[in-house]
């Protein structure tokens, strides 16, 4: 069993915001393996289903993105799942929109929702898949909770296609295959 884990924030107001990335990437797992996120629990809107053969727990934390890791350590906890079998899905603003990178360690890079779930669990080996939000020219926090302009959310809408192939490649090939096929990848 994996736990996917898109971070973003809960609210209207944060729609198809850089930071929420990675919400958008687990609804579009969500609608391409037809898995209901209509369940409440662990500090998050959850739904299970299968990718594959694999049985697989789609989570959007609940709790605003620097405490990410609160939702994500009681899901780990209950269902037992193993930091190996951990995908968090996140904005990163040091890559470039259009842009993935897949790692399976490492800090948080500046990111508070990862550096919340590197604390809870204690540990910074965990699958990752870090989606290009472009640096900011100004501030960081308009920069983070602003949106896509245009001609680069075509790009987006490409590129969560790919995280969407990216995490089935984690699930049925495994972290250092994916990460040789889509690491690189520029739509």
């Amino acid at each position: 069993m994996f736990l996917i884990v898109g971070l973003g924030n809960p609210g209207k107001e944060y729609e198809k915001t850089r930071h929420n990335l990675g919400f958008d990437v687990i609804d579009s797992i969500a609608s391409t393996y037809n898995i209901q996120l209509n369940r409440k629990k662990f500090k998050s809107i959850y739904g299970e289903g299968l990718i594959g053969d694999e049985k697989v727990i789609l989570m959007k934390p609940q709790t605003y993105m620097n405490l990410s890791g609160e939702s994500l350590i009681e899901a780990v906890n209950f269902y037992k799942i193993k930091n190996e079998d951990i995908i968090v899905i996140y904005d990163d603003i040091s890559l470039e929109v259009g842009r993935i990178r897949l790692r399976s360690q490492g800090s948080a890079g500046g990111h508070n929702g990862v550096k919340s779930i590197i604390a809870n669990l204690n540990s910074d080996k965990f699958n990752r898949i870090k989606i290009g939000a472009g640096s900011p020219n100004g501030e960081l926090v308009s920069h983070v909770l602003g949106k896509f302009p245009k001609e680069q959310r075509e790009k987006i809408d490409k590129v969560l296609l790919v995280a969407v192939d990216a995490t089935e490649d984690i699930i049925n090939k495994g972290m250092i295959e994916a990460m040789n096929q889509f690491n690189g990848v520029n739509v």
